[in-house]
């Protein structure tokens, strides 16, 4: 079938791995130094690896491939196995108690998929009636209990104006005029290239022609609220 998928340029790629952590369904592996797509019936063409890859080696292409397996995705996952920079899969098993102890008790408070401001549809039944929130990227490492204090209950939005070349208030307006969002919060960095968000989300709220309240929360670069 054609259908929409990624293709990685070995000459621009590092071989740093981004892509492959980025890729919740395990398509990507690092081989001889180079990211590979090795499994294109893992690929569902959402392109969250894009916005990491910090040489621009990764594109989309229509081309003839496998359609997405989520079965063969979802197996994978049951597994329990995974795999680092293309080396032997480990078993989670296998690590710390530590680690092991902390995946049990912090629970993701995702209530969504997915969640970059470029990929998510303008239009989902979890929009209705929704809590907005809308985070810059580097909020999430910065505040520690950012899945409790700001995710919970509330559908998650994020994106980094200084990586992604895209107007975020076109898509925001479309969000908020289409569907019956209840409120926002605004979860930012204190840096300036936070503000770009910032204005996106404050244009996006007059251009729909809603009254909507809108919270703005501006983290300092130590994760302390300001």
């Amino acid at each position: 079938m054609i259908r929409r998928i990624i293709e990685i340029d070995a000459e621009k790629c590092n071989g740093c791995g981004a892509c492959a952590r980025a890729c919740h369904e395990g398509a990507i592996d690092i081989i001889d130094g180079k990211a590979r797509l090795t499994r294109e019936n893992y690929c569902d063409g959402l392109g969250d690896c894009l916005p990491e890859c910090p040489m621009d080696a990764i594109t989309f292409q229509e081309r003839e491939a496998p359609a997405y397996d989520e079965a063969a995705v979802l197996a994978a996952r049951q597994s329990k196995q995974f795999t680092v920079h293309g080396e032997t899969p480990v078993s989670r098993e296998n690590q710390s108690d530590s680690r092991a102890s902390d995946s049990r008790t912090c629970i993701s408070q995702l209530a969504q998929w997915p969640c970059q401001i470029k990929l998510v549809p303008v239009s989902a039944p979890y929009f209705k009636g929704a809590e907005l929130l809308i985070a810059a990227d580097c909020t999430a490492y910065a505040y520690s209990n950012f899945h409790n204090d700001y995710m919970k209950g509330r559908i998650t939005l994020i994106g980094c104006p200084k990586l992604d070349s895209v107007d975020y208030s076109i898509k925001l307006t479309e969000i908020l005029k289409y569907n019956n969002i209840k409120s926002v919060i605004l979860l930012r960095m204190e840096v300036p290239c936070c503000g770009g968000l910032e204005a996106a989300v404050k244009k996006a709220l007059q251009e729909s022609g809603k009254q909507i309240s809108l919270q703005v929360v501006i983290l300092s670069i130590d994760g302390r609220i300001l």
